[in-house]
């Protein structure tokens, strides 16, 4: 079995109001992924990963406040949440596989990469009480173990955010 990792800014501010549902009906938060919203996925394997050059990279990125504003669905069926704005998760995203062109996010499998909190990768109705406000202060590194359970690697901490 080939290791991953992923790149994601977690929300700490949703999971109060999302875990129950996460744990139901999304099986990455059965395996440790705490409410997110992905950077890059999948990354590169752990043996491969570059801590100095992510570091890097994030050194021209300042935190961010951000909304999670409503909720929406993919044509697939995932539901999620919608930041607003959402640009600054682009930004990011696109920084990452500009640098690691190899690991473009979601392997390629979308032309567009629309930032999300995943709260169920099915069809489902949900309510969840709404805005949320938050605030993105890191970019943090997981790991993919051996038994398939995901843990923090690193964060990576954002300039302070600037009110």
């Amino acid at each position: 079995m080939t290791r991953r990792t992923a790149l994601i800014v977690e929300v700490p501010e949703a999971e109060h109001g999302v875990a129950a549902l996460r744990l139901d009906h999304d099986p990455m938060a059965r395996l440790g992924v705490p409410a997110h919203i992905t950077i890059l996925f999948p990354f590169a394997p752990p043996d491969d990963v570059d801590e100095q050059a992510i570091a890097e990279v994030l050194a021209r990125f300042g935190g961010f406040s951000f909304v999670l504003d409503r909720v929406e669905r993919f044509p697939d069926g995932p539901v999620w949440l919608h930041p607003e704005p959402s640009e600054p998760f682009g930004a990011l995203t696109h920084a990452f596989a500009a640098r690691w062109p190899s690991h473009p996010p979601y392997e390629g499998a979308h032309e567009t990469v629309i930032p999300h909190l995943t709260l169920s990768v099915t069809p489902l109705e949900v309510r969840v009480a709404l805005p949320i406000a938050c605030v993105a202060r890191a970019v943090t590194l997981l790991e993919e173990g051996a038994d398939l359970r995901w843990r923090v690697r690193r964060r990576f901490g954002l300039q302070p955010v600037v009110a």
